[in-house]
């Protein structure tokens, strides 16, 4: 139930003069309760909701800090050129679980290459290269969430 939907039934709860609903469905419970014969002025109403969570998301082990040591090696290198995430997503380094991934370090690219695929939404998209040079460093972990623009990868187009 969508947090409109929700605002909209207490709305009807506080006119309709209802002292109680109850609403329960697959993944939330919602109860709603009035005082009644009071004036309308000083009405109270309570909401009671019990989500039950959903599958939860994988979350990166929290021992993986990677945004300070991402500005680092640029900083160090400034040839080095960033190629970062065009959306939200899970990054995956290779194809499929039993597969080899796109890209190792120390590997050569050429500009167009595929370098791993982002799964946002349940659409496995593929990102690649925008230079073509070697991978110096692989910025985020198999499975990981990645933001938008986060870096991906470090590529040196010498």
């Amino acid at each position: 139930m969508k947090l409109t939907e929700i605002q909209e039934l207490i709305k009807f709860v506080s006119r309709s003069g209802v002292t109680e609903v109850e609403i329960e469905q697959k993944d939330f419970k919602i109860i709603i309760k009035t005082e009644s014969k009071k004036p309308r002025k000083e009405e109270t109403v309570y909401v009671q909701a019990a989500p039950i969570a959903p599958n939860p998301i994988p979350v990166a082990p929290a021992a993986a800090p990677t945004a300070p040591s991402q500005a680092e090696p640029t900083e160090e290198k400034s040839n080095l050129i960033t190629i970062k995430s065009p959306m939200i997503g899970t990054f995956y380094r290779s194809p499929g679980p039993d597969k080899d991934v796109f890209v190792n370090v120390g590997d050569s690219v050429q500009k167009g290459s595929v370098l791993c695929i982002i799964e946002a939404m349940k659409l496995f998209n593929e990102i690649e290269s925008e230079v073509s040079g070697k991978i110096v460093k692989v910025l985020v972990d198999d499975a990981s969430p990645v933001e938008y623009d986060q870096p991906l990868f470090l590529v040196d187009p010498a």
